[in-house]
């Protein structure tokens, strides 16, 4: 008895086919040229929507660079306006005669510690008046006196009662940055939600532990405004102090070489000032994102 007798496929023939004949396997299709393609656009896509920002902020800054030096050699006249490569130039000539590295130290010092100072006094004032309405009802008609006075008018004060030194610099650049870290202060830690305060006590927190996993989370995104807010107005208030006295500084930079028609090192000390205060931003928002990662992912989505 054979194999077609038994039923049983020959050899040979696939399984099912009894006797018949052998299927010929269907083709393995190529795959599409456009996936690969495909496939670069998707991740194109995703680098352009994850550094989107990034990208438009350098591509704006290289059209500002181009249009100014085409106004500054071609349209505008260049004691006004030098072009931007001469103000590099000339930079240059300040970095090699070691004029330019005194006077970044001499502000950033005077900087720094002004800083340190409103950030030391706001704080502590700002926090106060949020925990006590006695506190509050106390300082706040000062707060709104001097916060509507023109602080950097007692420049010239504060340089008569401490001297030329860096203690006046100090001085002007701590009252200049004081009341935006002292308002901010206070606005984050006054509007904490009550029912998380009131949970954390139901689970027996002391007050130190609702100060420093309740309200100082939440009064973060307060703090770091006031603090660019503070950064912006610091650096105005340095180069203030720096008109009315000092022996090295940014502010005497352009102060000198405005009086000397040297425009090229005058919008050199401009640009360091600009550069600082955008570092300084971006600095703080990182530090943000770091701190309050929640506060990042409700401003993504």
């Amino acid at each position: 008895m054979n194999s077609t007798q038994l039923g049983r496929p020959e050899v040979g023939h696939p399984p099912g086919a009894v006797g018949g004949p052998t299927e010929q396997p269907s083709a393995v299709r190529p795959a599409p040229a456009a996936l690969p393609l495909q496939r670069k656009r998707g991740i194109n896509t995703q680098l352009w929507r994850k550094n989107r920002s990034t990208i438009l902020a350098v591509l704006s800054l290289a059209m500002g660079a181009v249009l100014w030096e085409i106004l500054g050699r071609w349209v505008v006249n260049p004691l006004f306006l030098p072009p931007l490569s001469q103000v590099w130039v000339r930079f240059i000539e300040l970095v090699q005669a070691g004029q330019l590295a005194t006077d970044i130290g001499a502000s950033s010092q005077a900087y720094l510690l002004g800083l340190a100072v409103a950030i030391a006094i706001g704080g502590t004032i700002g926090i106060a008046m949020a925990a006590s309405k006695i506190i509050r009802d106390l300082l706040d008609p000062w707060v709104a006196i001097l916060n509507a006075t023109p602080t950097i008018a007692l420049a010239p004060l504060f340089i008569v009662a401490l001297g030329l030194g860096i203690e006046s610099k100090v001085a002007v650049c701590a009252i200049v940055m004081l009341f935006p870290i002292l308002i901010n202060t206070y606005m984050g830690f006054s509007t904490t939600d009550e029912q998380l305060v009131e949970t954390a006590k139901s689970y027996c927190a002391s007050p130190k532990q609702i100060y420093t996993k309740v309200k100082l989370p939440m009064a973060t995104p307060y703090l770091i405004a006031g603090l660019r807010l503070a950064a912006a107005h610091g650096l105005v208030g340095v180069v203030v102090s720096e008109l009315f006295g000092a022996r090295a500084g940014i502010g005497l930079l352009i102060l000198n070489s405005a009086e000397t028609f040297d425009s090229r090192a005058l919008f050199v000390g401009i640009i360091i000032l600009a550069v600082a205060g955008v570092a300084i931003t971006y600095a703080l928002i990182g530090l943000e994102r770091r701190l309050a990662q929640w506060r990042a992912t409700e401003q993504e989505s």
